[in-house]
């Protein structure tokens, strides 16, 4: 027996999303960031040193090494991705801007997917809203379609997603096809053909992406749902769709096994409570503000998974999000996996709009607008306050921070920034005046103020942030300090402690070819007269080189961090 929806939803509450206004929100968080950044320290510029290494033949494609390091993220489709977009850049464009460009179209693809799964999740008939005695009730597919409306622009105004899904790393790759699986699922019941063809793009994906156990559960899972579900479709359909699920999990075990990438990562959790309280800290902030809708859906929509004739728009969405967070509780970067269970959780959170009471719904409205209003203005204070050194107390904090740092001028990005603003205003104009009440209204500023501080941070703060984030003002104060020490020009680098990522920042930006002794174990009278160590192994650097050749030239910090120190020396000219 079917339980009770809660949604009460009349026909006018269904009103469409404008497809333009959908782009505009869409266009205006993947684009920003993808144009005019250099790599920034940490996964993404490690990843660009492991595709570049694959366009070079210095690397194996099978089995990923970067001057004998292992990358962090194992995987093999997000690095050959970003190898072939930089063999079809055309002259001129940057490696950095060419990898993006597929990772952007993966972003994409998360977007598409997570509307389309909620929409067939919106269309099964335990979603449906309650039907009135008279009519006018909201009819199935525009019912669906606001649900899906709803989960997208819950998923752009997640804080966790900004920032990772814009980087070029196996994790995005990551997202994109657990969305692309989460969809294959959702629509079972609808287009068998197509999602078993996503489905077995999303799971392959997911194993030659570094996470094949987590693709195994989710199409073992997956198809133990299939198998109970009782609703949806007869019992010989969800059977036979269970099967199909449990022959992929086998086809995807098989896969990961001819490739070789079985890795297992999971570690004990934590077993202090402030370790545990700053976990959830951390999970609060990544998932806002989708987290307090998903927990009123499982309120109101309690009968729907708690009883034995469960329903599929909830429970479907609670297993993919369940699954994915306890996952990331038993791995060392909970942030990254994290980053997967958004999707399922934005459209456990839609299915909350059609219940929320007037109140709370006001709540958010006013909430979203302080907030991001005051980020919005933050962000700008601190613009005018770098561009002319009013207020004193910004542009002193940021002199602080960022020392050495020159601001720049960009009219376009200005231009870009103040029409984003406006809109934000007419946004917040149009959402408090009275009109026809929409369910997807109660996320739009939530959406509306993500897009816009992330456009913003990457539109006038840019200079600021490539100076703090990424290695090229490092590798460019040392070359002056090189091309003051000797007038040749130098081509070779020797390193000693440097990970994958500042010897890739060396390569990239310098054009050094690089050679680090603990790896290469390269003869003391090779040609290379450079040579960088870190400062934390340089009581161990008499082992690998005779200090009696090199002169110490001066110990170099990175700007905007005081924990990432490198000692330059020069090899001594033999009489």
């Amino acid at each position: 027996m079917t339980e009770t929806t809660p949604a009460i939803v009349a026909q006018h509450a269904v009103r469409r999303l404008p497809r333009a206004a959908m782009w505009l929100f869409c266009l205006a968080f993947v684009v920003p960031g993808l144009f005019g950044r250099e790599p920034w320290k940490g996964n993404e510029i490690t990843a660009l040193g492991q595709m570049l290494a694959l366009v070079d033949g210095t690397s194996s494609w099978f089995n990923p090494m970067l001057w004998g390091q292992a990358p962090d993220l194992d995987a093999l489709l997000p690095y050959w991705l970003g190898a072939w977009a930089i063999q079809l850049a055309p002259p001129g464009m940057s490696a950095a801007l060419a990898v993006r460009i597929p990772f952007a179209m993966l972003l994409g693809l998360t977007m598409t997917a997570t509307w389309h799964g909620a929409y067939y999740l919106g269309l099964s008939p335990q979603a449906q809203p309650v039907a009135f005695a008279f009519g006018g009730e909201a009819q199935p597919k525009d019912y669906a379609r606001t649900m899906a409306d709803g989960a997208l622009l819950a998923l752009i105004a997640c804080l966790g997603l900004a920032q990772l899904s814009h980087e070029a790393t196996p994790i995005l790759a990551q997202l994109g096809f657990v969305s692309c699986a989460f969809y294959g699922v959702a629509a079972l019941p609808y287009h068998p053909h197509y999602s078993l063809l996503a489905l077995g793009m999303g799971l392959a994906g997911l194993a030659l992406s570094g996470a094949p156990s987590f693709a195994v559960l989710m199409a073992t899972g997956s198809g133990l749902m299939c198998w109970m579900d009782l609703e949806s479709t007869s019992a010989t359909t969800g059977r036979r769709h269970a099967w199909w699920l449990f022959a992929m999990g086998v086809a995807i075990t098989a896969l990961a096994s001819a490739f070789h990438v079985w890795h297992w990562r999971l570690q004990a959790p934590h077993n202090n409570w402030s370790e545990w309280r700053s976990l959830l800290r951390f999970l609060a902030w990544f998932t806002w503000p989708v987290w307090p809708l998903a927990l009123w859906t499982l309120w109101r929509w309690r009968g729907h998974w708690t009883s034995r004739h469960w329903s599929r728009h909830v429970v479907l969405p609670m297993w993919f999000t369940g699954l994915t967070a306890v996952t990331a509780l038993l791995t060392p970067s909970p942030e990254l996996t994290l980053l997967l269970a958004l999707p399922p959780l934005a459209t456990l959170a839609a299915f909350a709009l059609p219940t929320l009471r007037r109140s709370m719904s006001a709540f958010i409205d006013w909430f979203t607008l302080l907030f991001f209003s005051g980020c919005a203005l933050v962000i700008w204070v601190v613009w005018v306050a770098m561009q002319t050194g009013w207020p004193a107390q910004p542009a002193a904090n940021v002199a602080r921070l960022a020392p050495g740092f020159v601001p720049s001028f960009g009219l376009l990005s200005s231009l870009v920034a103040g029409i984003a603003t406006l809109v934000w205003g007419w946004l917040v104009i149009w959402r408090v005046g009275k009109h026809r009440h929409a369910l997807w209204k109660s996320v739009v500023l939530p959406a509306g103020g993500a897009a816009l501080c992330w456009l913003l941070l990457m539109t006038l703060w840019l200079p600021l942030l490539d100076f703090a984030r990424s290695y090229k003002p490092w590798v460019v104060q040392i070359q002056s300090i090189m091309s003051r020490v000797s007038p040749s020009t130098p081509n070779c680098l020797m390193t000693y402690g440097l990970d994958a990522g500042q010897m890739t920042a060396f390569r990239y930006h310098g054009g050094f070819a690089i050679r680090p002794l603990e790896a290469s174990q390269l003869p003391q009278h090779a040609s290379c007269e450079w040579l960088l160590v870190d400062n934390d192994l340089r009581p161990g650097l008499a082992q690998v080189v005779k200090l009696s050749e090199w002169n110490r030239i001066q110990t170099i910090r990175r700007p905007s961090d005081n924990n990432e120190d490198v000692i330059l020396f020069h090899r001594q000219r033999q009489p």
